[in-house]
């Protein structure tokens, strides 16, 4: 007999950032995320057993994910008081690989990701999705170089 499939509930996704307050500017005037919830600022010797990292100190805050509603899930935005330095990460990095977010306007998201602090990785590109419609994409990047999906859909 197996056990019943656990109950869950996506929460949230967290990004570490040398400037976590530059990082969810980004994410608040590109994207339209909230910041929910207070401040954190976590330290002493519960973060640091359960981070495993010695005197470890974690600043930042949660943004609310646009088009989910008051209960979505939100990207948690932290920097450590030390953080370690990490290779350049592409698409093709084992891992986690990017956060995606539908837009309804393409030149617009480029522009503002652009404006504020990103970059290109990819050209930007068009295809019909048989049974879906066409999707616009593009790859590009958040101020510390996280990949992020520009997509637009034409389901008519």
């Amino acid at each position: 007999m197996s056990s019943p499939p656990l109950r869950a509930r996506y929460a949230h996704t967290n990004v570490v950032s040398d400037d976590w307050r530059r990082l969810v500017s980004f994410y608040v005037d590109v994207f339209g995320c909230e910041p929910v919830g207070v401040e954190r600022d976590h330290h002493g010797e519960w973060i640091q057993r359960v981070t495993g990292i010695p005197d470890a100190r974690i600043r930042g805050v949660h943004l609310r994910l646009p088009g989910h509603g008051d209960g979505g899930p939100t990207l948690e935005v932290f920097q450590f008081d030390r953080n370690e330095t990490r290779p350049a990460i592409r698409l093709n990095t084992p891992g986690f690989a990017h956060l995606a977010f539908e837009v309804d306007s393409m030149e617009a998201a480029r522009e503002l990701v652009l404006a504020h602090g990103g970059g290109e990785v990819g050209a930007q590109w068009t295809k019909a999705v048989p049974g879906e419609g066409t999707i616009t994409l593009i790859y590009m990047t958040d101020p510390d170089g996280n990949v992020v999906e520009l997509q637009q859909w034409d389901r008519g």
